[in-house]
């Protein structure tokens, strides 16, 4: 088991990384292959492991949530590597500029070297294996840092990783907030991290003392704007499973709604039918996902007091009420929220959404852009001049037109936030560019000009260059 469980082992692992990354610093395309189908292999022969400690971790999560959320994402990313992985690796033959000749330029691809890669509970395989394959297919090292809510799935994953890799090449830490700190300071040759806004400013500041680059998915509140020409009942298909996959408890899923005010009650109707015939009770549905610990629970049944308690109205979608026991929730309906609220203040990663009415569109683009930029923006319109109006005058890490949340699980389309919600990005060739060095390489052969143009300055040869070329 590669698991390590103290903060004194960490300097050690990381020393056995890197000493490995040495010996191989340019992995062949043939060992990176071999490494991704490893990885490949080891989710496909133990799927029902992984799902079941998953549901562990939550009290209870749905399979088809953890199969959907976790295993086919993981697979796919990993399919997608293989596929292109050559591509990728090929170095990028560069202009050389009249003035250089005669010469060639090249761009290669390099390893990093030994990446950090910091996971959360929400998703802990996808939000794991992802980042690994980016950084496997790159050809690096790799430490993981599981979240503390997750421990089966760590243990796991700690424990099957040590069956398919050497333990310098993928090393799993597990542990509370004190080691995620002391693994965030570690100098690792790029540091990866998924989680909150406010953690992720302590892990840019610790990575900052040992000039770390990273790379920060994190998240905030993902608008969702509807056109007041969409049938209602054709927008609540478009985004209700993205709202209650896994319960909420994802980065993207739709935060609030923005709708046109005299189409409110006609979207509360089809909401509610829709979520009654997805999960027609929560109590005893094996559908639905619980909130993953009592003090996220509790998190989520305070943001409804404080709503109901500064004037919101609270509609619950379920005939059930909240199962305290298996911390469970349904999909809760906000009206008449006010800024003053926590709901509108915090990212809500639960099953609880906001309709917030709108008279014009520019006053839904204003409201968007009077709030911190978020992790993805929702449009729900057939018009094309609707759709341009907010895309070009509107920030977000990713959009998704007439579809909520699964922009992420498609591999060719980088995903990652932008100010508060994020920087950089990975999927695809773009999380390969994340944990390469496009390293530049300008090549001359056996002739050599540039001694033409050693001093002394001011000979005709100088003048005809400085003429020709600034200009």
């Amino acid at each position: 088991m590669h698991e390590i469980l103290s903060i004194d082992q960490l300097d050690d692992a990381l020393s056995v990384q890197g000493l490995s990354f040495r010996k191989t610093p340019y992995r062949s395309y043939e060992q990176r292959i071999s490494d991704l189908k490893n990885l490949k292999k080891m989710l496909l022969d133990n799927q029902q492991d992984f799902i079941d400690a998953m549901s562990s971790d939550f009290g209870h999560r749905s399979e088809d949530d953890s199969i959907v959320g976790d295993i086919l994402t993981s697979v796919s990313g990993i399919n997608y590597s293989i596929k292109h992985l050559k591509s990728w690796m090929k170095p990028k033959r560069k202009h050389i500029g009249l003035l250089f000749q005669p010469a060639s330029g090249k761009v290669i691809q390099q390893p990093l070297g030994v990446v950090g890669i910091i996971a959360p509970w929400n998703y802990p395989i996808f939000l794991s294996v992802g980042p690994l394959t980016a950084a496997l297919a790159a050809g690096n090292n790799a430490m993981i840092k599981m979240s503390e809510f997750t421990p089966k799935t760590s243990l796991l994953l700690a424990e099957l990783l040590a069956n398919y890799f050497p333990k310098d090449k993928v090393a799993v830490v597990a542990g509370d907030v004190k080691i995620a700190a002391a693994f965030s300071c570690l100098k690792f040759d790029h540091l990866f991290y998924t989680g909150s806004t406010t953690v992720g400013k302590l892990v840019m500041k610790a990575a900052a003392e040992n000039l770390v680059p990273v790379t920060l998915e994190l998240g905030g509140k993902s608008p969702s704007i509807i056109d007041e020409k969409m049938d209602m009942k054709t927008t609540v298909s478009r985004f209700i499973l993205a709202k209650t996959l896994n319960s909420g408890q994802t980065c993207v899923a739709p935060d609030y709604l923005l709708c046109p005010r005299e189409k409110v009650n006609e979207l509360i109707l089809e909401l509610k039918k829709l979520y009654l015939k997805m999960y027609p009770t929560i109590t005893d549905n094996m559908d639905c996902t619980s909130i993953v610990n009592q003090a996220q629970y509790a998190r989520l049944k305070g943001l409804l007091e404080d709503a109901k308690d500064k004037g919101a109205s609270l509609i619950p979608l379920s005939y059930d009420e909240d199962n305290d026991s298996l911390r469970r929730m349904p999909l809760t309906l906000l009206l008449d929220t006010t800024d003053e609220m926590k709901v509108m203040q915090q990212e809500i990663f639960g099953p609880i959404l906001p309709i917030v009415a709108y008279d014009t569109l520019d006053q839904a683009i204003d409201y968007v852009n009077d709030r911190p930029r978020p992790l993805a923006l929702y449009i729900f319109s057939f018009d094309k001049q609707f759709q341009q109006k907010i895309l070009l005058n509107t920030h977000a890490g990713g959009v998704c037109i007439n579809d909520a949340a699964f922009h992420v699980a498609n591999d060719d389309l980088p995903f990652g936030g932008i100010g508060p919600s994020g920087m950089g990005s990975y999927h695809g060739d773009e999380g390969f560019k994340t944990f390469s060095h496009a390293k530049s390489v300008l090549t001359r052969g056996k002739i050599n000009l540039a001694p033409l143009l050693f001093p002394p300055y001011g000979k005709m040869l100088h003048k005809m260059i400085y003429k020709f070329f600034i200009r």
